[in-house]
């Protein structure tokens, strides 16, 4: 069997076999509950400037029912879904030596890219999980320039979220361009939300943070992290916001966002799709009331390597500390489907060589 950065065939029988959870098709989950599959596959062998990652755990994301759906195909299947990977350097392929024999890095979304500033937007970008195979599986490789050394602080658990939820959240805070004492909104408080809002705590200590969730359960899970307010979608905060921050794949979210800013605010999109079972409710936008006074509207796309490696010092100092829930492997499938069903505490992760 042949490796090519990850991706693999079924053409000749495997060799120093692993386990890893394949997506073979898309659909909606609706559909097909058991959208991924468990095979054994060849252990990949790092290529010149790779390294392989013997998988601890495997942070579950939203992206990956934005794979399954279709909604951001991967350009071949089958595929190892899987972005916010933490392991161990298991070997090193020819001029790898940015790390040794064991020591502990992550991998996020970003599988490779130009390496520039704007590499998140470069048409060079390969996402892990998507592009090459990812972190559902025992093994992976990826360019040693896009693996991270994970501060000691965190466990696995811990630090598998931190690499795509906490990176990517970390992105769209710095978009917010929030000042100390500025009031900042979160709006879907999920794998993404708690940990920005320890870390807009942490960054700007003298800025009120309100929090936007459908569910109770993640209002009262907010307000026991530190938030000075907690509301359904449609409700209003205390005073109109400097910048709120949607992590949420709906529309309504985004009218009662704008709704919110006050003149001049900032709303930072955070998320790789809207899904288009609100979206008539946009038809009722207004310019006066959500548009006018000079308010903005950014969009965060992917994050690149400069993000992930700032964020990671700054998760340890604070200290973030990101609450898990923990899945073997083998039950992928239904990590997926809680996921999809709201059923979110924090961030969940799938157990592979614990």
């Amino acid at each position: 069997m042949r490796h090519s950065e990850g991706r693999f065939s079924f053409s000749l029988p495997a060799v120093c076999a692993m386990k890893a959870m394949i997506l073979s098709t898309t659909a909606p989950l609706a559909e097909n509950r058991q959208p991924l599959r468990l095979v054994e596959l060849e252990t990949p062998e790092p290529a010149e400037g790779q390294v392989l990652i013997k998988v601890s755990v495997c942070g579950v994301c939203h992206t990956e029912l934005d794979e399954i759906e279709g909604r951001t195909t991967p350009p071949s299947l089958p595929v190892v879904p899987g972005h916010e990977v933490i392991g161990r350097i298991a070997a090193l392929g020819k001029n790898a030596a940015r790390f040794r024999k064991g020591e502990r890095v992550g991998v996020g979304w970003i599988y490779s890219s130009s390496g520039e500033a704007d590499e998140n937007l470069s048409p060079e970008f390969r996402a892990t999980g998507r592009d090459a195979n990812g972190g559902y599986a025992e093994y992976m490789v990826v360019g040693e320039h896009y693996a991270y050394p994970i501060p000691k602080l965190f466990s696995d658990e811990e630090a598998a979220p931190l690499l795509c939820a906490g990176s990517v959240g970390y992105r769209a805070l710095k978009l917010a361009r929030l000042a100390n004492g500025e009031w900042l909104g979160l709006t879907g408080f999920g794998g993404s939300g708690h940990l920005v809002l320890q870390m807009a705590k942490h960054l700007y200590p003298d800025s009120r943070i309100c929090v936007f969730a459908r569910s109770g359960k993640e209002r009262d899970f907010a307000m026991g992290l530190g938030a000075a307010w907690s509301g359904d979608t449609g409700d209003s905060p205390p005073e109109p916001l400097h910048a709120i921050i949607d992590t949420t794949p709906a529309w309504r979210p985004v009218l009662e966002a704008l709704r919110n800013l006050r003149p001049g605010g900032r709303l930072v999109i955070n998320a790789i799709r809207k899904e288009a079972g609100d979206r008539e409710l946009m038809a009722g936008i207004s310019y006066e009331k959500h548009l006018w006074l000079e308010k903005e509207i950014k969009t965060v796309a992917n994050v690149t390597s400069h993000d992930i490696a700032e964020f990671l010092p700054i998760a340890a100092e604070i200290p973030i500390r990101p609450t898990v829930e923990s899945y073997p492997l083998e039950a992928a499938n239904k990590a997926l489907n809680d996921l999809q069903a709201g059923h979110v505490h924090g961030a969940k992760v799938l157990l592979v060589n614990v």
